[in-house]
């Protein structure tokens, strides 16, 4: 493949809800451009873009892609992005190196909650966009009632290039809106059919209007009653994508139908990296507007990690400057040089040989030794993209206990691949937790993982709960013990009081008179830290408590440091008893966002979780309810919430603080510990 200057370049991210069919309009694209000699099937196994053998085993997208291909003298290098929810942070690092946005829409089912998520995410980064309207010759397909639904969820003007001729079994072809002209199947031209003419005139006059808002000169020819050429309506629709003033929707089905037509207009409407505004970056101190140049400063990001047993493909977009085989650039984010071998052009897992990548397009380096996902190559530094919070976790367990060193060399790997994971090992529950997106996203990292060399297994993971006091308690406690020769003595009195929320634990000392020496005293402190990572009632951790030794004893001869850790310990077991103990949990802020019409499910269901409604608002046709919720009710809300809401609901969620658990909770929680401890 040769090399392409900027404005020859395309970059358009291929986004939509899942199950709409991008992957499907990829293949489909890539056989109409002739790289491929058929088109590849999902339900085959065999399409360009899904190769992970996770992605094949579901049948579903779980990474992004790249496909370039060749299309009237232009390089489109099409980024096929998963439409499954639980795979967001694929979408939103295909949208963060695309110039625009390709969002397919399935002609049964129109808008769906996917396609408003990825319309948001295209917003954050304000992306020019098309909608194709897919799936036309499907039987229950309807072109009116997508284009409905379309226009009720997205604030935006909405503008048909395109009108199908049938729809369903009768989908018989396209009519071109801006040449009046119409296409079959088989892409050979015909006849308009007679119904259909008033119609497509209507439909034109609408979109050459609509063109002549792009363009000063265009508005005054159409005034002044002139008909504006086909050449003038793309060049007042692109100006007009450009700015985010319209979106143009065409229609067709990735069984071929409509797919020529698709290349041609990505060609003619979309933006060019030359055309798309400046990158933002930082050199060193100073920020800098990145022009894509291929002879200005170097600014390669990585935006895509593939992982395998064998090693690593960096997969970047070339904001500025270029990239050459066999080169030293540095790492922005580590300070460190690294060496540049052989670069590739990339489709699918296919790897094309290539001696430079330069501005404006994607290439693949492999082997890199200390570089990630959302590092920056050259000599100007890019934000990295902004990943979703994780929504779900699970603790993992590896089979041996041997591999876990190697379990957390090989998350890393992982992570490295998928950014949008996370895993930490919580010392409060002593249990190493992936987070993620949800139940399916844990799972392919688990896939992952043994593909690495590491079996595990995914459980829930416990709740952090802690154990405090509410009043202050006291306690006597005296050790003895006489063995024959030397003995042990110590006795300690002990108060302990509740601290505020967040204060950990202190240790104080009211001892006047030498009814204890001063050097007893660290014993006593050092018996009570001993037991509060453990805890008194249930084995949960002891936090916001103050323990004050008041009085005490001591012998002559028999007292010594470890009698006095015993009695320190045992005196504090026995007051924080008396001081009415209570657990804590962990309380976490949660912002839910769902259509109107299933806000009364989603409120009624707050209530059976605990949850305290701390304000809702309302935007466009959805509801955004804050809440307050404990921890242990949300260990499966991202699957519960995509069940109660038919997938159309969404949230996040923040620790916030701790709550002591209701006693009639905490009762069954500490007779199950004390069960579960005696079995240890």
């Amino acid at each position: 493949m040769k090399s392409y200057q900027p404005k020859m370049l395309r970059n358009v991210a291929l986004i939509s809800h899942g199950g709409a069919g991008k992957t499907s309009i990829a293949e489909a694209l890539l056989y109409q451009a002739g790289v491929t000699n058929r088109r590849g099937r999902v339900e085959d196994r065999n399409t360009v873009s899904d190769f992970d053998p996770e992605e094949q085993r579901r049948g579903i997208s779980v990474n992004l892609s790249v496909l370039p291909f060749e299309w009237r003298d232009h390089k489109i290098n099409l980024i096929d992005s998963p439409g499954y929810l639980d795979f967001v942070g694929e979408a939103r690092s295909a949208l963060r190196v695309a110039d625009s946005a390709l969002i397919v829409v399935d002609a049964i089912s129109g808008a769906e909650v996917g396609t408003e998520l990825m319309w948001e995410y295209a917003d954050e980064r304000q992306l020019p966009r098309m909608i194709f309207i897919n799936k036309m010759d499907r039987d229950t397909a309807r072109y009116e009632r997508a284009l409905e639904s379309l226009q009720m969820a997205f604030n935006a003007k909405l503008v048909p290039i395109q009108m199908p001729i049938g729809q369903g079994h009768g989908f018989k072809g396209v009519v071109d809106l801006i040449t009046r002209r119409a296409k079959d199947a088989k892409g050979q031209e015909m006849t308009i059919p007679p119904e259909l003419k008033r119609a497509v005139d209507d439909a034109a006059i609408a979109l050459m209007e609509s063109a002549a808002e792009g363009d000063d000169d265009l508005i005054l020819k159409y005034l002044d009653g002139e008909e504006l050429t086909a050449d003038e309506v793309c060049r007042g629709l692109k100006a007009s994508i450009k700015k985010g003033t319209l979106v143009p929707v065409l229609v067709g089905s990735a069984e071929g139908v409509g797919m020529a037509a698709l290349a041609d207009a990505m060609v003619e409407l979309l933006p060019s990296p030359e055309e798309a505004p400046a990158e933002q970056g930082q050199r060193g101190e100073q920020p800098i507007a990145l022009k894509t140049d291929p002879a200005g400063p170097l600014a390669a990001f990585v935006f895509k990690t593939v992982v395998d047993p064998y090693g690593t493909l960096s997969i970047f977009h070339v904001y500025s400057g270029t990239v050459k085989s066999d080169s030293r650039v540095r790492n922005q984010r580590t300070g460190e040089e690294e060496r540049i071998g052989q670069l590739f052009l990339v489709r699918g897992k296919e790897q094309i040989p290539v001696e430079r990548v330069e501005a404006g397009d994607i290439g693949g380096l492999a082997k890199l030794s200390a570089t990630n996902t959302g590092d920056t190559l050259g000599e100007v530094a890019i934000t990295p993209v902004e990943m979703p919070q994780p929504v779900f976790a699970a603790a993992v367990l590896p089979h041996n206990q041997s591999d876990i060193d190697k379990l957390t060399q090989m998350l890393g790997r992982v992570i490295q691949e998928d950014p949008s994971l996370r895993w930490v090992r919580r010392l409060d529950t002593r249990q190493l937790v992936l987070a993620g997106m949800g139940d399916t996203h844990l799972d392919v990292a688990r896939h992952r993982l043994e593909r690495l060399g590491v079996h595990v297994d995914l459980q829930t993971p416990q709740v952090a709960y802690k154990e405090t006091v509410s009043r202050s308690g006291t306690a006597r406690y005296r050790h003895k013990k006489q063995t024959g020769g030397a003995g042990q003595f110590g006795e300690v009195d002990l108060r302990v009081e509740p601290l505020p929320r967040g204060s950990s634990f202190e240790f104080g000392s009211e001892v006047f008179g030498g009814a204890i020496s001063h050097n007893f005293i660290p014993s006593i402190e050092k018996g009570i830290r001993q037991i509060l990572d453990h805890g008194v009632m249930a084995g949960f951790p002891v936090v916001d408590v103050k323990a004050i030794v008041t009085d005490g004893k001591e012998h002559p001869v028999d007292s010594k440091d470890i009698a006095f850790q015993i009695a320190g310990r045992e005196a504090f077991k026995q007051a924080f008893q008396q001081a009415q103990p209570v657990l804590l949990e962990p309380i976490y802020n949660v912002t839910i966002t769902v259509p109107e019409q299933y806000l009364g499910d989603v409120m009624g269901d707050l209530n059976t979780r605990r949850g305290r409604v701390m304000g809702m608002e309302q935007m466009a046709h959805k509801a955004i309810v804050h809440a307050q919720v404990p921890e242990s009710q949300m260990l499966r809300y991202a699957v519960e919430l995509r069940s109660m809401t038919q997938g159309h609901g969404l949230f996040s969620m923040e620790f916030d603080h701790y709550d002591p658990v209701p006693e009639y909770i905490a009762k069954d929680l500490i007779a199950n510990a004390q069960v579960a401890h005696a079995h240890e």
